[in-house]
């Protein structure tokens, strides 16, 4: 990795892609952001950087390595590759972490189940400058992308028009809400948006808190 390319990401700020770490601070917090970064669109972890923006540099290169290696082998499951980058910026050493984005999400945090469970996996995505928790429904929408099973030829039924007619009124939707205008179960709500999602007629979003809402695709 290129000098001028560490400080043209350290101009560009926390974003999607890039997250600064002054130090490594504890496993579960590091690897819920490698996690977020593998289930998204991949990017970069600068050890060495503030919030700021400010260039102070790690203690030891060697015992930070160790130490992210470890989250993303031990502490991620399924584990991620991620390369090792490191970098001296005024006088000051940094490591660099890239996260690649994955073809095998969703990745969660280890729990040591054979099997992903949607009750309890916590699963991390990359929104704007967070790595936030997501829900059943993003899950399943990362698993269907992962294993490549987009809808075509689908065929929209009643559950489906009450969706869009709500959009017509309404900029966004979610599965509460569609239960009530469809008068449905909230699990048939919840399974309705995910094929809509699926079918690429709707966009998923998610919130700071984590919470899933839907908006048009067409």
């Amino acid at each position: 990795m290129k000098y001028q390319q560490v400080i043209s990401m350290i101009d560009a700020g926390e974003g999607i892609n890039i997250e600064f770490k002054q130090r490594f601070s504890d496993y579960e917090k590091i690897s819920k952001e490698i996690i977020a970064f593998a289930n998204t669109q991949g990017g970069f972890i600068l050890f060495g950087v503030d919030d700021n923006k400010k260039v102070c540099g790690v203690e030891s290169e060697k015992a930070e390595a160790e130490l992210i290696l470890e989250c993303a082998q031990k502490y991620c499951e399924p584990p991620i590759d991620i390369k090792l980058h490191f970098i001296e910026i005024k006088h000051k050493e940094l490591v660099i972490v890239e996260i690649p984005e994955s073809k095998t999400k969703p990745h969660r945090m280890q729990d040591y189940n054979t099997v992903l469970d949607l009750n309890t996996a916590k699963v991390f995505v990359r929104v704007n400058d967070k790595s936030l928790p997501v829900g059943k429904e993003m899950i399943k929408i990362l698993q269907a992308k992962s294993n490549e099973k987009a809808l075509t030829n689908y065929k929209l039924g009643q559950d489906e028009k009450q969706v869009f007619e709500y959009l017509i009124e309404n900029e966004t939707i979610n599965a509460k809400e569609l239960s009530l205008k469809a008068n449905i179960s909230l699990r048939r709500a919840s399974r309705t948006l995910i094929k809509l999602v699926r079918a690429g007629m709707l966009n998923i979003h998610t919130k700071d808190n984590g919470e899933n809402f839907f908006t048009s695709a067409v």
